[in-house]
């Protein structure tokens, strides 16, 4: 294995939330190059912008000179360090889909030479790294794995729109396929990570580790979720007695919305695959995934019933939707929440209108064949209003100019005055 100093040159494979923020790290300590499949991608970086909003320009023109963006693969030739960060979604059977993985990993195999370290930061099941995807690094390269070339795993930790706890402040769990690579995969994060490193036994606890973070936020979410539903049911405000049980000190503090993003709604049906092909039937977790993923459906009816009983028209009738990405403060849309109830809602044949100041539209079209907009709605009164996306800009928003004298106003994220809500989670 080659040492690990300041002339290694490392390659990030994969630019996005999680693959940027880690090129911009090391930079400050080594040859960094990154590498996307996306020229669109890598054009917007070479000028200086990042449309995840994660990096600003002023930090891509100061490490300029440490690091590069390609979208030609024979760039990464000269690393010894690669560092895998590419998506790992489901496809739509909820099947774990490693093709972007495997994709990766052919890639970096074409340049593979002897004494290099792979890393890989994607979220995956047990045993993916050192069964699935070292084979492929062997095959394309022709080299022995743990013999010419070895393995780490450090899973990503990064939280889309979070400021205060980002990539060098959070712990990272490392972990290497033999002793002399899980050493070098510790001492290279140790360079970035000021909150510290924690060394894995091994790749497969590292990726056990990963898989059951967003899994156990999963089920927690959904136990709220169902507290939510409970307590409409009988009449009680959700919030006012979570608030109430928060006073005692080891109460969890998890509030009921939508699930969706790259990882919550994800990660789960990871482990699930794993569970099932060791012959067990996970149910507490599938059980929170199908609870979670039935949300939009459930906000969607609460809010035509709400309609029906102010003798509102539902067919043909205008909805305003405030915000559509995945969280507050962040332009991710992948697998949004807020579509569940875009699509609910037009089963009852409604006119919606979407509202994101943070959303690219033509991102919003493209994936979900939607339009959205960023700019303020005026000059219009809608016969409902849903407050989906705690946005920054959305705290003074005047929910009165946007209302007709019979308005439905639904609260997902407590984001309203409660007196002027007449539903919310």
């Amino acid at each position: 294995m080659t040492e690990i100093n300041k002339d290694t040159h490392i390659a990030i494979i994969g630019l996005g939330y999680v693959g940027l923020p880690l090129a911009v790290a090391f930079a400050k300590y080594f040859k960094v190059t990154g590498f996307d499949i996306k020229p669109g991608r890598i054009a917007e970086l070479n000028a200086g912008f990042d449309s995840t909003l994660e990096i600003s320009e002023d930090q891509l023109k100061e490490l300029s000179h440490q690091l590069s963006f390609t979208s030609d693969p024979v760039d990464i030739q000269f690393a010894r360090v690669y560092i895998i960060t590419v998506p790992t979604p489901i496809d739509k059977y909820n099947h774990p889909d490693l093709q972007h993985l495997y994709s990766a990993s052919r890639t970096v195999g074409q340049y593979l030479k002897k004494g290099d370290l792979v890393i890989y930061e994607s979220t995956v099941y047990p045993g993916v790294t050192e069964d699935e995807c070292a084979p492929v690094l062997s095959e394309e390269s022709g080299l022995l794995f743990n013999k010419d070339f070895s393995c780490g795993y450090s899973p990503e930790r990064i939280n889309p729109g979070d400021k205060e706890h980002t990539l060098t402040q959070i712990v990272k769990i490392t972990a290497g396929s033999n002793p002399v690579a899980a050493e070098n995969v510790d001492r290279l994060y140790r360079t970035i990570i000021t909150a510290g490193t924690y060394p894995a036994s091994s790749i497969r606890v590292a990726e056990a580790a990963k898989v059951i973070e967003n899994a156990q936020r999963d089920i927690n979410i959904a136990f709220v979720n169902e507290l939510a539903k409970i307590f409409n049911l009988i009449g009680l405000d959700t919030h006012e007695v979570l608030q109430a049980a928060g006073t005692k000190w080891n109460f969890l503090n998890f509030k009921p919305g939508l699930v969706g993003g790259h990882c919550i709604g994800v990660d789960p049906y990871y482990l699930a695959q794993k569970a099932q092909e060791a012959g067990y039937h996970p149910e507490i977790i599938l059980a929170g995934r199908r609870l979670n993923d039935g949300m939009g459906q459930y906000i969607a009816d609460e809010v035509i019933k709400l309609m029906v009983r102010k003798q509102i028209q539902v067919t043909d009738s205008e909805v305003l939707i405030l915000g559509f990405t995945f969280k507050e403060n962040c332009p991710d849309v992948r697998n949004t929440g807020v579509i569940d109830i875009v699509t609910r809602l037009r089963e009852y044949h409604v006119k919606i209108c979407i509202q994101d100041p943070w959303a690219d539209p033509q991102q919003v079209l493209l994936e979900y064949g939607i339009t959205c907009q960023n700019e303020q709605v005026t000059g219009r009164r809608f016969d409902a209003v849903i407050g989906a996306v705690a946005h920054q800009e959305f705290e003074s928003v005047d929910i009165a100019a946007l209302s007709k004298e019979n308005t439905v106003v639904y609260d997902i994220k407590g984001m309203f005055d409660p007196e002027i809500t007449h539903g919310r989670l």
